[in-house]
């Protein structure tokens, strides 16, 4: 979602523009801004992955080395920059893509008190996420939120059926390591428990096996249930989407939770499209 454009009036020119070509995509400047912060961020992680294989980090240890000290150094200026021309600098550091910023920054500086921060790299992926500003992916916007506004509807119902799902395998594993031997892979309850995790989800990776007939009585059992478990939570927030399309907002105030055949708005009295 686009950052919120600030006036002039409340800010110096120079960092005005800036604010608009850092936090907005939507200017001919900020589209170039985001893709060349793109392309660093995504060449950065190919260097991260290429650094990872043994063969290429001793062959070329000390490129590695120089490529991310080059990113490490753009990120830091990019991040304080954006802190700079930032209206409310405090709540961009304690935002999201804030605490984002400044963890992808980190791994180099760490490298040099501790050793094997390599992981925190990694979390410059989720910045990628940016690109959707650059697609101009602003039209999807209002199914993101329906699909947003669907799942926090069917929280409670979703929350009630995983609860059932965590007493079956709990149960399920409990018993199974009661009726199976060892040598079959059920050593410990949590063990088990990953055994009926797995078969209620029909994954099946087979490295635990149920030998006795009635074990694999219920895990026959287990499997048939894993179909239907599957398609409740669809079926919980496709209900939910499904209401939501007939949902009208209020194109003033834009409350949704009107009833089918209202005709002004229940909050603010504008008349309902």
């Amino acid at each position: 979602m686009p950052y919120p454009r600030i006036s002039e009036k409340n800010h110096p020119d120079f960092r005005s523009k800036w604010y608009d070509i850092i936090f907005n995509a939507d200017t001919k400047e900020g589209r170039r801004f985001d893709i060349l912060l793109l392309w660093a961020i995504l060449l950065s992680v190919i260097v991260v992955m290429a650094e990872s294989v043994n063969e290429l980090q001793l062959a070329y240890h000390s490129y590695f080395k120089g490529a991310e000290l080059f990113f490490t150094l753009i990120f830091t200026a990019e991040y304080i920059f954006r802190i700079y021309v930032s209206p409310d600098p405090r709540k961009y550091i304690t935002s999201f893509w804030g605490i984002i910023d400044l963890v992808s920054t980190l791994p180099t500086y760490l490298g040099l008190l501790i050793h094997g921060p390599q992981f925190l790299f990694m979390i410059r992926t989720v910045r990628l996420l940016r690109v959707f500003r650059v697609l101009r992916l602003t039209s999807f916007m209002s199914e993101a939120q329906s699909l947003g506004s669907a799942i926090k509807s069917s929280a409670a119902k979703i929350t009630v059926f995983f609860a059932s799902v965590l007493i079956i395998v709990i149960v399920m594993g409990t018993v199974m390591h009661v009726i199976e031997p060892p040598e079959a892979g059920f050593t410990s309850i949590p063990r088990s428990i990953y055994w009926a995790i797995v078969t209620l989800t029909t994954v099946g990776y087979g490295d635990i096996t149920p030998i006795t007939t009635l074990g694999q009585f219920l895990s026959a059992m287990l499997m048939i249930l894993g179909y239907a478990v599957i398609a409740v939570p669809t079926g919980i927030v496709s209900v939910e989407m499904s209401q939501q399309h007939r949902k009208v907002k209020c194109s003033n105030c834009g409350e949704i939770n009107h009833e089918s055949d209202a005709l002004f708005c229940k909050k603010c009295g504008e008349a309902l499209k």
